[in-house]
């Protein structure tokens, strides 16, 4: 079994950068900017509990359901695709690929700060990998060609 400690601190780490780089991100969560969320890999078996701290993120990986005031739930794929803006968070609701559960506001209040946040995951990875960026991209465009997991942000006309 996987030890969650070492990637909960450097998830943790990550967001934390991401925050600097995207202030505007936990602005926007307005009121629930101190709101427990719990993203729900359904294909993995941990969660991914965020606590946005009014921008002071903390990101803690558990094994079962985890606590929060909303959660998330759905393949990694989807999510991570929500993040990158390749998915309609709309269409995966209704079709029921993701599921809501908790306080509906907060969790639309993250989606929205996420989209308008404009992420790009590899991009943030890369920002702070240093030297190791260029071979790291290189690494994320093959792993996102062999899975099909978008793992980056589509340009606006793949979008469409």
């Amino acid at each position: 079994m996987m030890p969650l400690t070492p990637l909960s601190l450097t998830l943790t780490a990550y967001s934390r950068k991401i925050a600097k780089a995207h202030p505007g991100l936990f602005r926007r969560l307005g009121a629930f900017d101190h709101t427990g969320f719990i993203l729900d890999p359904t294909d993995l078996p941990f969660v991914i509990c965020l606590q946005p701290n009014g921008g002071v993120p903390r990101v803690t990986l558990m094994r079962g359901k985890g606590t929060g005031t909303a959660r998330i739930s759905g393949p990694l794929a989807a999510l991570i695709g929500l993040v990158h803006g390749a998915y309609d968070g709309d269409a995966l609701f209704f079709s029921r690929d993701l599921v809501v559960e908790g306080d509906t506001s907060a969790a639309l209040a993250l989606r929205n700060a996420v989209d308008d946040a404009e992420l790009d995951l590899s991009q943030e990875i890369a920002a702070i990998t240093g030297p190791l960026a260029r071979p790291l991209q290189t690494l994320i465009a093959f792993a996102q060609r062999r899975t099909g997991v978008c793992l980056t942000r589509p340009d606006e006309a793949e979008a469409w």
